[in-house]
């Protein structure tokens, strides 16, 4: 098993990362499978299936589908150009993506939300469709947004393709308790075997000014997130709060009255700076999802603005281990929280910042794995009900108390030894079946919770 720092941390827009980068994505490949395909493509259609129906809008699907059919890409975005991209396809009924011919599109008439049965495969479906100047489908195909970006078409999810078919790699470990094993036998840290797994498949270079990168993004959404006031988009009214938590607290800073348990604010802040960002349709970096990007980049910051020692230097090796957690947590359960609820998103971005942070404060592998234990065993359970579908409440505070959760949990471990009773892998399997018994109304579809017991408006 192997994935990615740079697929547990991508580089994309707000506000969902399952609802609004997948589909984009998604269309993405289809362009590329028409721009190869023998036929001409007249016209397209879209449907939207399962949670990507019931939630589309607040999230932003129908808006990320039509654009990624114009040629639009998460990792290139540019909201000015996407703006007058949407204004020109509304008043032509065209999309004009590069490499193609035109394609007639009315959004209005071609982007259907299907509100029947989920398709087979996974919770978030959706269908695409070319057709001929008849309107006889010439080309179909059905693809999955799997959480945190990831995408795979039908024939790919029934393959098994979600997992790892590229060369061997040095530590090839699926499991906490091989993680740890490995970690054992070769003396070296989780980073460390992270890292030698990455360069196995690319270059030092590459590699080093990636991470840099994720990190600069992540910061810079932080910063604008602190900076920036007023109404996020939606409908619900919800009012930017980082900023004046922000100003507040700076007022404070050098008086000698504040309350220890002030430092919960400062963590909070940082993460709702993010997550305020994303709902607003700004660059986030997906940690593992857009839905819950502001726990690790808070932790982060918290750890540089707060803690004594702490160097932007070991910033790689906290992304790394969090990386690796994150992908156990992928791999043997979900990050999707229209499969297994925000325990999935927030839960595993949670352990995935505790561990990174029990890493960079010196932690041994078995503390680190205690760590994301603890952070993960804490929000088991925990459901999906986006109010009226917005990635807005109760996500935004969501993400301040999941990062509050990893910096307890990293110094929790930090004061044991590693030893504990229930393992990592016990945990991420509970949360596994936790999620396949959610009812489907807790799960990202706003049919339960918050999203039924707060107004919309």
């Amino acid at each position: 098993m192997f994935l990615s720092v740079f697929e547990m941390f991508k580089l994309g827009i707000g506000p969902s990362s399952s609802h609004t980068m997948g589909p984009m994505v998604a269309a993405g490949r289809f362009l590329e499978t028409l721009r190869n395909s023998p036929f001409q493509a007249h016209g397209l259609r879209a449907s939207l299936h399962g949670s990507l129906a019931h939630t589309g809008v607040g999230h932003a699907t129908d808006r990320a589908t039509v654009l990624g059919l114009a040629g639009f890409a998460p990792e290139t975005y540019d909201r000015d150009a996407a703006d007058a991209a949407m204004e020109q396809i509304r008043d032509t009924k065209q999309v004009t993506p590069e490499g193609l011919p035109p394609m007639q599109f009315d959004p209005r008439n071609d982007l259907k939300f299907d509100f029947g049965p989920a398709l087979p495969g996974h919770a978030n479906g959706m269908i695409l469709m070319a057709t001929d100047a008849q309107g006889d489908v010439l080309l179909r195909e059905t693809f999955y947004s799997v959480g945190g970006g990831f995408v795979l078409t039908e024939a790919e999810l029934a393959e098994g393709q979600d997992t790892d078919r590229g060369d061997p790699i040095p530590y090839p470990f699926k499991s906490a308790t091989e993680m740890l094993r490995m970690a054992d036998d070769s003396g070296l840290s989780i980073a460390q075997m992270k890292r030698a797994n990455e360069l196995s498949r690319g270059t030092a270079q590459g590699l080093d000014d990636g991470v840099k990168r994720i990190w600069q993004v992540m910061n810079d959404c932080i910063d604008r997130g602190l900076e920036s006031d007023g109404i996020l988009p939606g409908g619900l009214n919800v009012r930017r709060r980082a900023r004046g938590i922000h100003d507040a607290l700076q007022a404070e800073r050098g008086m000698n009255q504040s309350a220890p348990h002030t430092i919960n604010d400062w963590m909070s802040m940082y993460a709702m700076a993010v997550n305020e960002e994303n709902a607003a349709g700004g660059q986030v970096v997906t940690a593992p999802t857009n839905g819950a990007a502001g726990v690790v980049p808070a932790t982060i910051r918290y750890w540089l603005d707060h803690v004594p020692g702490a160097m932007t230097s070991k910033i790689p090796d906290f992304l790394l281990t969090a990386a690796a957690i994150g992908g156990l947590v992928k791999y043997n359960a979900s990050i999707s929280g229209a499969e297994a609820g925000c325990q999935a998103e927030v839960g595993s971005a949670s352990a995935m910042a505790a561990a990174g942070l029990c890493a960079v404060m010196g932690g041994t592998p078995a503390q680190i794995e205690n760590a994301a234990e603890i952070a993960l065993e804490h929000h088991l359970g925990m459901t999906c009900d986006p109010v009226k579908g917005l990635v807005q409440v109760p996500c935004i505070e969501r993400n301040g108390l999941g990062a509050v959760k990893a910096v307890t949990a990293a110094s929790l471990a930090i004061r044991g030894d590693g030893t504990h009773l229930v393992p990592l892998d016990a945990c991420i399997e509970t949360m596994r079946q936790t999620g396949q018994d959610m009812a489907d109304k807790y799960k990202e579809t706003s049919l339960g919770g918050l999203a039924v017991n707060v107004p919309n408006c």
